[in-house]
């Protein structure tokens, strides 16, 4: 493989002298380098080989993007996620295989596949422009269903919205790319190839913040195309939405040549409040569009009903005299309806204005204008749907008024339509709910169900067959049958999109965790997915808070007792015993300004005491009763936010040391550090000489270490992708850079292993690491574990597992006891072999209830780590030496895991008979010994070396035993 070479940079020590400069967006070529450089730390890593396990959760599922149907058998298709790779299904749902776990990403914007001759064709980077919708490599294709992946150009593009494949040619494709979302690019616009993506010409280009979001074809005739451009400015506290370059084109030579129809004349939308644009064609005449239209709605249209009562802007200009004339019974009505806290009654309002200490327009100040309220009652016309019947010529809009509650203020979130092949007057759209018309859009209908999920992003209609329907949303895939009157829900693949993860101690631990717009769940970390549940009415999970669930906090003296929340800081405490619920979201004071809460705002419980809860907005607050009663102990901790429709200027992550209450770090989405050291008396600024305004992803003050702290910085919102990691270890006043040889992309965590302080984790948008040098250099896991972003990460500190919050593929677990436990320093020339310390004997072993299922193979779990490479020889010894098993394993350098399947041979049969009379050995269903109850050791030699460890099987009296009741389970139950 060739050389690579990224602007990565070696280690270096910020001190009072040396800035950095400012960041840089990341090229596509050299993001598309990082990939490669990753698959290089795949292969060479010496972690490479610890196993990871996926432990769900399935059933709540993650964004889908797109589908792709077989013609000729739709009960074949494949679902796109947006974080969560490519799946694929023979048998209408019932199962899914990932097709993308070999593939260089996971994040997919639209997928095409070529049934006639097998290729499946990806464009990564998902275009819906949420939050977590990250850029992409460019054009991927697989002609072996995913064995095998090739990058197939177009690396700049970052988000590509739709693939059109020539059903008669198809080395000719037409592509929609819709450019990088937080920065200009010219690489983006209506792309083309005829040589099977070997070269790629740009057929339509508009300007470096127009992209294109949909392509749709005439399905008679694939000469005829039209494309919907979309002119949109996206930054982390604001979104324009629209602009003038926003339109729809159309091609009738199949993507060479483009003119804009939607022109002034045409009466489709045009000017600065033209949003995103979906498109659907039912042949060469009817042409239906979707538009967000940003123009607020004209006086008239607004929808203003005279509220009852004292409202928020009556108090804007209100004079002190006429205040104190309110009635009291109005004004304590207006207090309690909008939340002002307890201790402000009309009374005592009344007397703070009488003095003087606030005025009148302070009760509107205190309400502010929330993030929700931003988001959703912006008086924009909003979601229209236009038709033509002469080919895109003329557009008219199809219904007379407005369709409200279809994209409240989501318009970026979503942007299409669909004409069914059979009805040019059966139509569906979707935004938060999904509706139909079979009327041309004239009236609609809901087709939601209980069992559906919100927030539509695709569909697929039977072109053979009216009403059979296929539905991708944020809560993953429904099938209906009957126009969208029932709903199937098909939710196996684990792809839950994860923000946060913990853990608690209990014995058999549990994991929590909040997803995006899935809410906050919570289940054993042991839990085996399956459908077995489905009999049990048992879901291994439970949820336990809706919304986009956030971060998740667990006490430490009783794990029923959880701090949670979802978006924007509205957090609460529950008792899961009780299901008590107490909203716990700090308040401001009347005459001050309102809090700003990041979307996932940072909630903290003392190491030290659990009653004391931090809890990030602008300022840091500290209640010292468990979320009751709230303090500031800060001033604001930003740069003071920024005009837009996002909140801006607050606290992304906090952190208490160990070793002090009150040492505590404080990290903001515009890139300001905080130390203090005395509980908030005082506070330091530590970042001035970091690279600035990026997002603070994670701060973490050391266990190991009082003046030790890390910091990652995320520079996605600025599409920089160089992965920033910090260490500090003098509280802040000087930093080194220990990103060393990461690949590009952004960094969302870094953990420290509770046991070895060498060991730092880390998760980025592509994936997982470790270090064992404490940053000097990184190693890449990647058994069972594919390039998904890693948002959360946990140690379970007694089980040592590693628990991993990826933002796609749902929790993973891994047994990272052979990396903590290892002495390190003797790495160069170091051979080690360790097990399950015990196994409890089952009759089970060898065995089956049935003869019509396979006997139940036991399997004991083996982590060794070798300096070198070479075949391992793997004994097993009774305690007085005697050979009971042998077998070889292949070893690479690092460390490697393998199974013993707890079996011996006749000679070791017979040697533990001969030295217990007791024991009788008989073969099992499979014609095989079983290990009887005893103590063995397990040696393992290696190029000249030996190492050894014990275990031990438990239980009854060993060998041959009469089964245990119900030790065979019931029918149908596996093991």
């Amino acid at each position: 493989m060739k050389k690579l070479y990224t602007t990565l940079g070696l280690s270096l020590l910020i001190s009072g002298t040396g800035i950095f400069a400012q960041q840089e967006v990341t090229s596509g070529k050299d993001y598309r380098a990082a990939i490669e450089k990753k698959l290089e730390l795949n292969q060479q890593s010496i972690v490479k080989n610890i196993p990871f396990k996926n432990v769900g959760p399935t059933v709540m599922s993650g964004r889908v993007t797109d589908l792709a149907v077989n013609p000729e058998d739709p009960t074949e298709f494949y679902v796109a996620y947006a974080t969560g790779g490519v799946w694929h299904t023979k048998n209408n749902g019932t199962t899914f295989q990932s097709v993308t776990d070999n593939a260089p990403t996971l994040k997919i914007g639209d997928i095409a596949k070529d049934w006639k001759n097998g290729t499946l064709w990806v464009g990564t980077g998902e275009v819906n422009a949420s939050r977590s919708s990250y850029a992409g490599i460019g054009m991927m294709k697989t002609e072996d269903d995913g064995e095998t992946w090739e990058v197939m150009g177009l690396p700049d593009s970052h988000h590509i919205s739709r693939i059109l494949i020539n059903p008669e040619n198809p080395d000719e494709i037409v592509v929609g790319v819709t450019g990088h979302l937080y920065s200009d690019n010219a690489e983006r616009g209506i792309f083309k190839t005829t040589d099977g993506g070997q070269t790629w010409t740009k057929k339509l280009f508009i300007n470096e913040h127009t992209g294109i979001i949909d392509v749709a074809v005439n399905p008679d005739n694939y000469a005829e195309m039209y494309a919907a451009a979309w002119d949109k400015d996206r930054k982390a506290w604001d979104f324009k939405e629209g602009g003038e370059s926003s339109g729809i084109y159309k091609s009738t030579d199949s993507g060479d040549t483009w003119e804009l129809i939607s022109t002034k004349s045409s009466g489709f939308p045009t000017g600065d409040g033209v949003g995103r644009i979906g498109i659907s064609v039912f042949d060469g005449n009817t042409v239906y569009a979707i538009v967000d239209n940003q123009n607020h709605r004209p006086d008239e249209d607004k929808k203003e009903e005279k509220p009852e009562g004292l409202q928020k802007k009556d108090f804007d200009k209100m004079s002190q005299s006429k205040f104190l004339k309110l009635e009291d019974e109005e004004l304590e009505k207006f207090l309690r309806s909008n939340g002002f806290q307890d201790q402000y009654t009309a009374e005592s309002v009344k007397e703070m204005v009488r003095k003087g200490s606030i005025e009148p327009k302070d009760l509107s100040i205190y309400l502010g204008k929330d993030a929700m309220e931003n988001m959703l009652n912006t008086p924009v016309i909003g979601a229209e749907v236009y038709r033509s019947d002469d080919a895109g010529k003329t557009w008219k809009r199809t219904h007379d008024d407005y369709l409200d509650d279809l994209y409240y203020s989501y318009g970026y979130y979503f942007g299409m339509v669909h004409v069914d092949p059979q009805d040019k007057d059966g139509i569906y759209i979707y935004g938060v709910p999904i509706i139909k018309s079979k009327d041309g859009g004239k009236t609609f209908k809901s087709i939601d169900a209980s069992n559906v999920h919100s927030d539509h992003h695709t569909l697929w209609i039977d072109p053979n067959k009216s009403g059979h329907l296929i539905n991708g949303n944020d809560g993953g895939v429904n099938i209906s049958y009957d126009d969208g009157e029932t709903w199937i829900k098909n939710n196996t693949p684990a792809v839950g999109q994860f923000y946060s993860v913990n853990v608690d101690n209990e014995k058999n631990y549990n994991v929590y965790g909040g997803l995006q717009d899935n809410g906050v769940w919570v289940g054993p970390h042991n839990y085996e997915e399956g459908p077995g549940w489905q009999a049990s009415g048992e879901y291994g999970y439970e949820s336990i808070m809706g919304g986009d669930g956030m971060q998740v906090e667990i006490d430490s003296r009783d794990a029923d007792i959880v701090y949670t929340g979802f978006q924007f800081g509205s957090y609460f405490r529950i008792n899961r015993k009780t299901g008590e619920r107490s909203y716990i979201q700090p308040k401001h004071s009347l005459g001050e300004a309102p809090y700003r809460f990041n979307w996932q705002s940072p909630i903290l419980l003392s190491p030290h005491n659990q009653d004391i809860v931090y809890f990030g907005t602008n300022k840091l607050m500290r209640s010292m009763d468990q979320g009751e009663n709230w303090q500031p102990i800060s001033e604001d901790l930003t740069h003071g936010g920024k005009e837009g429709d996002v909140p801006y200027g607050t606290l992304a992550s906090v952190t208490e040391s160990p070793f002090q209450f009150g040492l505590i770090y404080t990290g903001s989405d515009d890139g300001y550090i905080y130390r203090t050291k005395d509980g908030g008396g005082s506070w330091t600024k530590i970042s001035d000489k970091l690279p600035q305004d990026l997002w603070v992803s994670r701060l973490v003050a050391s266990e190991h270490s009082k003046e030790r702290v890390y910091a990652t910085l995320n520079g996605y919102r600025w599409d920089d992708f160089k992965p920033y990691v910090y260490v500090s270890e003098d509280y802040g006043t000087t930093w080194k850079a220990i990103s060393s040889n990461l690949p590009l992309s952004p960094v969302n965590v870094i953990r420290e292993d509770p046991a070895n302080e060498k060991i730092l984790y880390l998760g980025t948008d592509n994936g997982l690491y470790v270090s064992l040098d404490r940053g000097a250099s990184w190693q890449a896991f990647s058994a069972n574990f594919p390039n998904v972003p890693v948002h959360d990460l946990r140690v379970q500190e007694r089980d040592k597992d590693l628990v991993v919050g990826t933002h796609g593929r749902s929790i993973y677990i891994a047994d990272i006891s052979p990396i903590s436990d290892m002495d390190l320093d003797k790495m160069e020339d170091a051979l080690s072999v360790s097990s399950a310390k015990e196994i409890r004997f089952s009759p089970r072993w060898g065995n089956s209830y049935s003869k019509w299922m396979d006997p139940y193979v036991p399997e004991l779990p083996i982590s060794f780590y070798t300096s070198e490479a070479g075949k391992a020889t793997i004994t097993i010894q009774d305690d007085k030496g005697n050979e009971l098993q042998k077998f070889e394993v292949d070893a690479d350098k690092g460390f490697n895991t393998a199974e013993y399947d707890l079996t011996i041979t006749e000679s070791g049969k017979e040697q533990l008979q001969k030295a217990d009379e007791k024991t009788t050995i008989s073969k099992a269903a499979n014609e095989k010994f079983y290990i009887p109850v005893g103590k063995y050791t397990m040696q393992l030699q290696l190029n000249g070396k030996t190492a050894e460890t014990k275990f031990e099987v438990t239980g009854g009296r060993g060998g041959n035993r009469e089964p245990e009741p119900e030790a065979y389970g019931e029918p149908g139950e596996t093991y």
